[in-house]
C-alpha cells in the first residue's frame, strides 16, 4: 500500500490518499482542496471509494462537496457526532473563516471505536477513538501506521478549548497515541506543517 500526503493550503493541513497498484479504488483520510486531490488521482488512475475523517473541523473536510459532486457513491466515515457536525456550519467551525459551508447529500458510513474496515486489496483499517480535540475524533490504524488527525501532533500540546472539545478526553488520547509512537507506530498527523518540523506552534 503507498501512502501520499498531500500538503493542504488552509491551515496547512493535510489530505492522506491510501492505493494500491493492483486495484483502481484508493482511500482519503479527511479532504481538503479537490483541486489539488484531482489531478492527482487522475495522474494515478484512481477512484476514492471512501473518505475517512479524523474529526469533523472545516480544515479537514472543506473539499468534501466537490468530491462527492464527482463522486457521488463515494461513503464518508466519521462518528455519528462527526456526521451532526459536518453537516452544520456552526459545528464544523467554517463559520469562523468567513466562508460557511456545510456538506450535504453524501453517502454515511458511522464509525465507532475499535471497528475494522476491510477494503479489497489493501490492509484492513482500524478505527480507534480519540476524542478530546473534538468529539468526533478517530484515529486510523493502518499496519504500523497512525492517522492521528489533531489528538496527537508529535511536540506540540493538543488543543482542546472548541465548544466540542474536552480536556481530560484529549490529555487521554494524546498520551495513548504518544506511547503507540514510542512502541514503533508511524505517525501521520493533521497539519504538515507539523508533520515536517514539529515546530510550528499554532493551527
Amino acid at each position: 500500500m503507498i501512502i501520499l500526503p498531500i500538503q493542504n493550503t488552509i491551515m496547512n493541513s493535510v489530505t492522506y490518499l491510501l492505493y494500491s497498484d493492483e486495484i483502481e479504488d484508493c482511500i482519503l483520510i479527511d479532504c481538503g482542496e479537490y483541486s489539488t486531490l484531482k489531478p492527482i488521482l487522475d495522474n494515478i488512475g484512481k477512484k476514492v471509494t471512501m473518505v475517512l475523517l479524523t474529526h469533523g473541523h472545516s480544515d479537514h473536510i472543506y473539499g468534501l462537496t466537490k468530491l462527492i459532486i464527482d463522486n457521488p457513491k463515494v461513503l464518508v466515515g466519521t462518528t455519528m457526532d462527526g456526521h451532526t457536525e459536518i453537516q452544520n456550519e456552526k459545528l464544523n467551525l467554517s463559520y469562523l473563516h468567513g466562508e460557511p459551508f456545510a456538506v450535504r447529500g453524501y453517502q454515511e458510513l458511522i464509525l465507532s471505536d475499535r471497528q475494522s474496515i476491510h477494503i479489497n486489496g489493501m490492509t484492513d483499517i482500524n478505527v480507534i477513538a480519540t476524542p478530546g480535540h473534538d468529539s468526533s475524533c478517530l484515529t486510523y490504524k493502518v499496519g504500523n501506521n497512525l492517522f492521528t488527525g489533531d489528538a496527537y501532533i508529535p511536540g506540540i500540546k493538543v488543543f482542546y478549548k472548541f465548544p466540542r472539545g474536552n480536556k481530560t478526553q484529549a490529555l487521554y488520547s494524546y498520551q495513548m497515541l504518544a506511547s503507540m509512537e514510542k512502541e514503533g507506530y508511524k505517525i501521520y498527523c493533521g497539519h504538515h506543517s507539523f508533520m515536517l518540523t514539529n515546530k510550528n506552534p499554532s493551527l
